[in-house]
């Protein structure tokens, strides 16, 4: 178990990367200023949830093998950025209109959720990224290290909570006016469509 001399500066870098542009927090923000805080806190809710799923990847060692395997970075890359092109042809196309974002419009919970899950578990850098950083903080000394990893997922899982929560309820505000105008509706979804072809190019393009 490490100790809070340990969790509490890992936990303070946590948030620091929390607040670093990436496409777990772009897309909480763009999905909270389109349809409102609360479709915003269920897709933080989908991303932690896939956080959760990494976390666990770790831990029992299977990050090594993207790690170490070119093909399934590969595929889960390849995943992640048909993904996102997807979402940026949904932006584009998406209809516009002067409608309050509480309307019944909006896509359900459940899908909202489904597609932060699949946000986070579609991009490699994720478990790329705990593979590297949580290990840092474990000590062979202080008992079982799928332990410790496991400690330390849930601590990042809370900082992320906190950052995508707070991003989603001040963009989700923002978004409640900018949506009733129909031409700013219009110029969102086109930014966003811009932001997530541009995050799936970055994603396609990256390597181990």
């Amino acid at each position: 178990m490490p100790p809070i001399s340990t969790l509490l500066p890992f936990f303070g870098i946590s948030l620091l990367l929390g607040l670093t542009p990436g496409p777990d927090n772009v897309f909480v923000l763009l999905q909270s200023a389109m349809r409102g805080p609360r479709a915003g806190m269920i897709v933080v809710f989908g991303l932690c949830t896939g956080l959760l799923v990494h976390t666990t990847v770790v831990a029992v060692g299977l990050g090594a093998l993207l790690a170490a395997s070119k093909l399934a970075f590969t595929v889960l890359k390849s995943a992640g950025a048909l993904y996102l092109a997807y979402l940026a042809w949904r932006a584009f196309r998406a209809p516009v209109g002067v409608v309050s974002t509480d309307s019944g419009e909006s896509p359900g919970a459940g899908h909202m959720y489904r597609r932060g899950v699949l946000m986070n578990l579609t991009n490699p850098k994720v478990v790329i990224f705990f593979l590297a950083f949580l290990p840092q903080f474990v000590a062979a000394d202080r008992g079982h290290i799928s332990l410790q990893i496991t400690v330390l997922g849930i601590v990042f899982i809370a900082a992320s909570l906190i950052v995508f929560g707070a991003i989603a309820y001040f963009s989700g505000v923002f978004g409640q006016l900018l949506l009733r105008s129909a031409r700013a509706q219009r110029a969102l979804n086109w930014f966003a469509g811009a932001v997530f072809l541009g995050l799936a190019a970055k994603l396609a393009s990256t390597h181990l």
